[in-house]
């Protein structure tokens, strides 16, 4: 993740001219709050977050955004699609996703065990000769709300 505000605002503004669109006041907006949360947020809890932002142009800017490589969808076990700020921007990490009410968190594993599960993951697919460039990981279970 840059090491702050102001950085992240540079990156995302750089690649949002380089999609040949404009960084305007409601992508900022988005790319703070998703950055504030620091969790994957469906449109509803956006809005909930951002009343004044309406439904359709968070989904209007949320396209613009994935296209542009500032945002990535993250899917759960619901109907509900999920973004977050692109993972080359906030860092490497994976999804606790619960079953029951399709709750989405992140979290990270250490340095050694990511490592193991690349190799692991390489070795799986080997033999098909796929290379494998990254990976993710969704954990799907029951949160701690609904255990």
């Amino acid at each position: 993740m840059p090491a702050d505000l102001s950085d992240l605002h540079r990156l995302v503004e750089r690649r949002i001219h380089d999609a040949d669109l404009v960084y305007t006041k409601g992508r900022r907006q988005l790319v703070e709050l998703l950055a504030d949360l620091s969790r994957p947020a469906s449109m509803p809890e956006l809005v909930e977050q951002r009343p004044k932002l309406t439904l359709s142009s968070i989904y209007r800017n949320m396209t613009d955004l994935e296209a542009a490589g500032v945002v990535q969808k993250v899917l759960g076990t619901d109907d509900r699609t999920r973004y977050e700020l692109a993972e080359d921007l906030i860092g490497h990490h994976h999804h606790s996703i619960c079953s029951t009410c399709g709750a989405v968190d992140d979290f990270v594993i250490p340095e050694r065990l990511e490592r193991a599960l690349e190799a692991g993951l390489a070795d799986a697919v080997a033999a098909s000769g796929f290379r494998p460039a990254g990976h993710r990981l969704d954990v799907i279970g029951t949160c701690a709300n609904c255990a």
